[in-house]
């Protein structure tokens, strides 16, 4: 018999039979605090999953979405169909973002994303008369969501593993070495490229900020070869890096943006591509030209109202900046960490994110390492999220000095009974 705490729930990225029975169930949030059904309140470390940018229960957001629903809450945007929220959101994104004579796709989330601009990027090819330009490139370490064409330019081996095959003409390339992304054009034939998709700062992939030099050299890489530069912003948007896209602290341009949670602050699902001009053209003057793409949620009215509030509040409380202005405090805050004996690295300094790897011998002496430092940290009222080798955080734009530090502690805390139980 199932025992009374038993779930039917299946938890994404999950180890069930550790799971089942064991869930900590959230029942409020406010702010940068979320509380379990006990009572007890912890730090929300992580703004949910990389999302809450504004903070927890915004009332303007719950305002805006219940006005949406009372005038049309439902709708689809195939065709010639369309609603005021989802034409007014993109003509503000397409404002914001450093993107030459822009049109927006709009999915459901980041996944959705990355599959549409991977797509878009293919079917462009084909369309200007280019078929034979279909290799995608992409990062080790990089993480790209779980959906068909995202998990087969992932740079997560395990996230690959076990699935069949995958979607061909994807190669992988080492995350810092722009020599490497060199070489791999001319071995690929740089004319047989469609495309080099990257994240500014790798988020789920152990928080990896690009070395000096690199996204600029990469995007230049691309210009000289006409390879469409596609920028994962899944993350690093809204505020997260200290710009709308993260993009602009390089000077630089995409083809594509993929863009997702801080856009609603994770509210409600939507995500969406920023697509420049060239690569949208051919689909605006071509008669019978169709992308035969699309979700059924896209453009949704009150996900994009949701949207266009969230994004009043990142600009009226001046939350786009702070993940800039707190990148500092943060960093400041983890270093010492970096001195602990269980600690091989503490990677910070860009934006307000950063993780805390765990050397290779914690983690070979117990293979589930950094599930335990996250739990030891939860034991301290901190929720961080576990990745392969590190412990990451990104909190809320909301967040306080005095609670990056108690942030700080918490990890220490966590890995002092780390070592202690090693």
């Amino acid at each position: 018999m199932p025992s009374p705490a038993a779930t039917r729930l299946w938890h994404p990225f999950a180890d069930m039979s550790a799971v089942d029975g064991h869930e900590l169930e959230l029942v409020r949030a406010e702010g940068a605090w979320v509380w379990d059904a006990a009572g007890r309140r912890y730090l929300d470390g992580t703004a949910g999953l990389w999302y809450a940018n504004v903070g927890h229960g915004r009332e303007e957001l719950a305002r805006r979405a219940a006005e949406q629903m009372g005038r049309l809450d439902a709708y689809g945007a195939f065709g010639d169909l369309t609603n005021p929220p989802a034409r007014e959101l993109s003509e503000r994104l397409t404002e914001l973002a450093p993107v030459d004579d822009a049109r927006v796709f709009l999915t459901t989330g980041g996944g959705e994303a990355i599959d549409t601009a991977v797509k878009l990027a293919r079917r462009y090819w084909h369309a200007v008369g280019r078929p034979e330009r279909s290799w995608v490139v992409s990062r080790q370490h990089g993480y790209h969501g779980t959906n068909g064409y995202g998990t087969s330019i992932g740079g997560l081996a395990p996230n690959r593993a076990a699935f069949g095959p995958l979607a061909g003409d994807a190669a992988l390339v080492a995350h810092d070495d722009l020599d490497a992304l060199a070489r791999r054009f001319e071995e690929l034939g740089p004319e047989q490229v469609a495309a080099f998709v990257c994240e500014p700062v790798i988020g789920a992939g152990g928080v990896r900020l690009p070395p000096p030099g690199y996204l600029e050299g990469a995007a230049a890489l691309c210009r000289r070869h006409g390879i469409l530069f596609v920028a994962d912003s899944v993350i690093c948007g809204f505020g997260r890096l200290g710009s709308w896209f993260g993009v602009e602290r390089w000077g630089l341009r995409p083809d594509m943006i993929t863009f997702a949670k801080g856009v609603t602050s994770g509210t409600l699902p939507l995500g969406g591509v920023i697509v420049s001009g060239q690569v949208a053209e051919p689909f605006w003057t071509t008669p019978g030209l169709v992308f035969r793409h699309g979700a059924t949620y896209a453009a949704h009215p009150t996900c994009c109202a949701v949207a266009l509030a969230n994004l009043d509040l990142l600009e009226q409380d001046g939350l786009v900046e702070r993940g800039a202005v707190l990148e500092r405090p943060l960093a400041d805050a983890l270093a010492p960490l970096a001195d602990h004996p269980a600690v091989s690295e503490v990677r910070s300094g860009i934006g307000l994110l950063a993780a805390v790897e765990l050397t290779e011998e914690v983690r070979a002496a117990d293979p589930g390492a950094v599930g335990t430092f996250a739990a030891r940290a939860r034991d301290a009222g901190l929720l961080a999220r576990a990745l392969p080798t590190a412990l990451a955080v990104s909190p809320p734009l909301i967040v306080e000095p005095e609670q990056v530090r108690l942030l700080a502690d918490a990890l220490a805390d966590a890995l002092d009974r780390l070592a202690v139980a090693a």
